[in-house]
């Protein structure tokens, strides 16, 4: 049956496939740990979850087994190689806003569901009356990467984040909980050796040891997941990043050995790999909704983004964006005003 269902996987257009059991991840208590550290920062819902995050049996009573998928979002042949320590992503013109890697696609969250459910629909036939399963892609109150390295998908690399060594760090992870019993395959053993160029190459010296990260210090995490102001210690390490951060996963070394996938490849968004922070700046509630509605961007709304994109124009110090930006600092949104006006000093200390 797990022979029959790894090859339906790959024929739906996932990378890899692998199995474990639904106990405990071993990871629960480091998490609690976490969760208490405060590492977590706003992100209350990892509060509230903790309990079924950290016992599948109470997202699917009776699961006997995780199904563990890799899709890979490698776009182009130079996702390959590691920019230097603490770099971003060279861009085509100055007033370019930096969109991470897995957001210049159309939201994958609804790419991945169809293909997702079909597969967890084929478990349950092979299964038989009565097996019940439960598919999530990044939504589900589940450890996923520890879950995903007990399945041997990958291994927990020092940056926190999956690594699998034909795909390096460039893919999506989804899991399908069921009550069908499969043999569980062999867990990863982490490969990272003595490398250390994800921790050099964090912006904001995020990952605070080898597999710890303090997410309030995390240009990802500032950017998409905080909803107030960015702290001002913070803004400068943004750079023109708008959404995301992907300095620590473009480090990794085993991204040389990545391949592009199928799965995503009709759903590229190229439009969200140029975008022009000047002219974002313009953007009202109804422009914003149809130019990333059905994108990852669209869920920090038009004042999270507008938000980032203040920043990223301070941190520039171009002069001919301060009419918008002055624009900017008179909109409704107090949280989009408040970042122009620190656009606007930061430009003026510029040329000063």
């Amino acid at each position: 049956m797990k022979t029959a269902i790894q090859e339906r996987a790959r024929a739906l257009g996932f990378e890899a496939c692998r199995v474990t059991t639904a106990v405990a991840p071993a990871g629960a208590e480091w998490f609690r740990r976490w969760l208490g550290n405060g590492a977590h920062g706003a992100m209350a819902y990892l509060q509230r979850t903790a309990e079924k995050r950290t016992d599948p049996q109470q997202v699917l009573p009776g699961a006997k087994s995780v199904i563990t998928l890799a899709v890979s979002y490698l776009a182009i042949e130079t996702d390959r190689s590691p920019p230097p320590a603490g770099s971003q992503p060279i861009q085509a013109h100055p007033r370019v806003g930096v969109v991470a890697r897995y957001a210049r696609w159309a939201d994958y969250h609804e790419v991945l569901r169809e293909p997702l459910q079909a597969l967890a629909q084929y478990v349950d036939q092979v299964g038989g009356p009565g097996t019940r399963s439960l598919a999530y892609v990044d939504t589900g109150p589940i450890l996923e990467r520890d879950l995903a390295q007990r399945a041997g998908l990958g291994f927990i690399g020092k940056h926190t984040n999956l690594i699998r060594p034909e795909l390096g760090n460039w893919f999506f992870l989804a899991e399908i909980l069921t009550t069908l019993e499969l043999a569980p395959d062999a867990p990863e053993r982490n490969r990272c050796g003595r490398c250390t160029r994800c921790l050099a190459a964090c912006p904001t010296g995020a990952i605070t040891a080898p597999f710890q990260l303090d997410a309030r210090r995390c240009l990802a995490y500032l950017t998409i997941e905080l909803k107030g102001p960015i702290p001002v210690e913070q803004r400068r390490a943004m750079g023109t990043r708008i959404f995301g951060c992907d300095d620590c996963l473009a480090a990794c070394p085993w991204n040389r050995f990545a391949r592009t996938g199928s799965l995503l490849r009709e759903h590229r968004r190229r439009d969200l790999e140029n975008l022009d922070l000047v002219a974002l700046l313009s953007l009202d509630e109804a422009e914003f909704r149809h130019r990333f509605g059905g994108t990852p961007i669209a869920r920090i709304k038009r004042r999270g983004l507008l938000r980032n994109v203040c920043v990223a124009l301070g941190n520039q110090g171009d002069e001919r964006a301060l009419p918008q930006l002055a624009r900017a600092a008179r909109d409704p949104e107090p949280l989009i005003a408040e970042h122009a006006q620190w656009a606007i000093t930061q430009i003026a200390l510029t040329q000063h």
